[in-house]
């Protein structure tokens, strides 16, 4: 997901001090789900809150299933939240109708975690750049100014303007992933930068704001400023790139990043092999959800939910625990796994 600036002035790296430009507030949103000849509610998210800044990439990151496409299907307005607050430059974009939706559109895209999926076989890469557009008729009136930006917009992302005439199947994995990103930046009239071949180039010229969500943790540390951890719908942990990466707070989170890749192999800890799959968002763990796979847990665990406490260190880091880890290494005890 990402957010384009109104204006190239807002270029730049984060702005620690200045208003957010999105903040959520104990989102939650569940799924009917037919199961033993009855209705059960699924929780997909459990009272989310964070906030973004202005030209930052906040990394999210997660198993599969705890809730990461839902959130950001839900701050596109794919779907509706039952409860909470979602407030993007101050503005609640549920609350918007007709031409203001329109306009919050131009500023609020989605870059496909698949690109080949997310492009239609039977449209070339200048339909593909310019269907926005349909919609959005009054941005670009006349075919002739339609087929300039398309142009622009394939050069920006390092594309040749020839290649508006070619098919999704006709390109690499990663040019298809460059043209899902000239789809994204379409609506954005501000464009005025050179040829860009990397998303930090883009941010830094443009002030974009970047939700970056993957499973390659290695790449997450090396784009994003900030990580989010969320398991079964909640999160965990978040804070910092480096202090989440450096020393992990939360279990759950030491377990993620201890299997990161690392070149440097001397200075890296053993590896926490965590039991057990994901609990069924059906049927939750009672207080801490992580506490069936957590070698430290409790009967304070199970008796009711942590609330997010931040580090004495650092107080922008914070996690949803009982038991945090410690500065130093910790043993994890025999059948949790540790290599």
């Amino acid at each position: 997901m990402t957010h384009t600036a109104d204006t190239a002035d807002t270029a730049g790296t984060a702005d620690p001090s200045g208003e957010p430009l999105l903040r959520v507030r104990d989102l939650t949103k569940t799924f009917p789900v037919r199961s033993g000849g009855r209705t059960r509610q699924l929780r997909a998210l459990g009272g989310i809150s964070f906030d973004l800044r202005r030209g930052e990439t906040l990394g999210l990151v997660g198993e599969s299933g705890c809730g990461k496409s839902t959130l950001a299907r839900t701050l596109l307005m794919l779907e509706r939240p039952d409860s909470g607050t979602v407030r993007f430059d101050g503005v609640d974009p549920f609350t918007l109708r007709g031409a203001r939706l329109l306009q919050w559109r131009r500023r609020v895209q989605m870059v496909f975690q698949d690109p080949f999926a997310s492009l239609n076989a039977r449209m070339t890469a200048g339909d593909i750049v310019s269907e926005p557009w349909r919609t959005h008729k009054d941005l670009f009136p006349s075919a002739k100014e339609r087929g300039a930006r398309v142009r622009e917009l394939l050069g920006l992302v390092g594309l040749r303007a020839g290649d508006e005439h070619r098919y999704p199947q006709e390109f690499s994995g990663g040019q298809r992933q460059r043209i899902g990103i000239a789809r994204a930046l379409a609506l954005d009239l501000s464009v005025q930068a050179q040829v860009l071949n990397l998303l930090n180039d883009l941010q830094r010229q443009l002030g974009v704001s970047y939700v970056f969500i993957s499973h390659d943790l290695s790449v997450v540390r090396h784009v994003a400023d900030r990580v989010m951890v969320m398991y079964l719908g909640g999160i965990v942990e978040q804070g910092g790139t480096e202090a989440v990466f450096g020393r992990a707070l939360h279990p759950y989170s030491a377990a993620l990043m201890s299997a990161a890749p690392s070149l440097d192999e001397a200075g890296r800890g053993r590896q926490i092999i965590l039991e057990g799959e994901l609990p069924s968002p059906l049927s939750p763990p009672s207080g801490c959800r992580f506490r069936t796979r957590c070698w430290k847990a409790t009967d304070e665990c199970a008796a009711a939910s942590p609330e997010p406490a931040p580090d004495p260190e650092d107080g922008g880091h914070t996690a949803a625990c009982f038991h945090p880890m410690g500065k130093e290494a910790e043993p994890v005890p025999a059948g949790r796994g540790a290599r």
